[in-house]
């Protein structure tokens, strides 16, 4: 299966209006915005757990990383509410469940070769960032030198720029804003190559938005 493969070519997905797709795992449905191979592949998937719905025990060969949007995630080492963000580096194995049901946003094997970085920030942790202009608040969640990730809250009706040297990645987690022609709203998902700026203009309700600054795939990147 390939899905917006193409990773030379900018693209977003109003995933919010895309139809939900039976994952192996009763109870576990997913949205699939960027895929590269079968039931194994290299993705980014929106997955949303119904109430009293668990995947089987996996080893993440390839890596994982995940955003919680909605909700509750669970496995067997602790419960992590909207806003938590994880890193599950190569090795690592869970048994993810959700007790309630939750939506959270998932990427896999696009971890490099020595990325062994496993962390879990809980809603509102991480280190504050300077602003850019039209943002009035800035956290990031992860950055090693090769990737940074930041979850930023970007004023009503402002002008946001966001330079682009490596490689973006955003999903917007509320409010509204216009990026060319589309309207972006809630899980509305983008990804631009390096050299194409992010230039947007929010909405009377400002916007949350996840960006990951990082190659769109690193030169050593697992192989699947």
């Amino acid at each position: 299966m390939r899905i917006n493969e193409d990773l030379t070519k900018p693209v977003i997905v109003h995933s919010a209006k895309l139809d939900w797709v039976a994952s192996p795992s009763a109870g576990v449905d997913r949205r699939m915005l960027y895929r590269v191979g079968g039931e194994v592949a290299r993705a980014t998937t929106i997955v949303r757990y119904a109430p009293g719905s668990a995947f089987p025990r996996h080893v993440h060969s390839g890596g994982e990383e995940i955003l919680v949007l909605e909700g509750t995630f669970q496995d067997e080492h602790g419960d992590y509410p909207a806003g938590c963000y994880f890193r599950n580096p190569p090795g690592t194995s869970h048994v993810p469940a959700s007790k309630d049901g939750c939506t959270i946003f998932v990427r896999l094997w696009q971890y490099r070769e020595g990325d062994e970085t496993q962390i879990v920030r809980q809603p509102g942790e991480g280190e504050t960032a300077p602003l850019r202009e039209g943002a009035e608040a800035a956290r990031i969640l992860f950055d090693d030198g090769q990737e940074r990730v930041s979850i930023e809250r970007w004023r009503p009706e402002a002008t946001i720029t966001v330079e682009n040297f490596r490689g973006l990645e955003f999903l917007v987690l509320s409010g509204s804003l216009t990026v060319g022609a589309e309207q972006l709203e809630a899980q509305s998902w983008g990804r631009l190559p390096a050299g194409l700026p992010l230039e947007a203009m929010t909405g009377p309700e400002g916007a949350d938005i996840w960006i990951k600054d990082a190659p769109l795939q690193h030169p050593d990147v697992l192989q699947a």
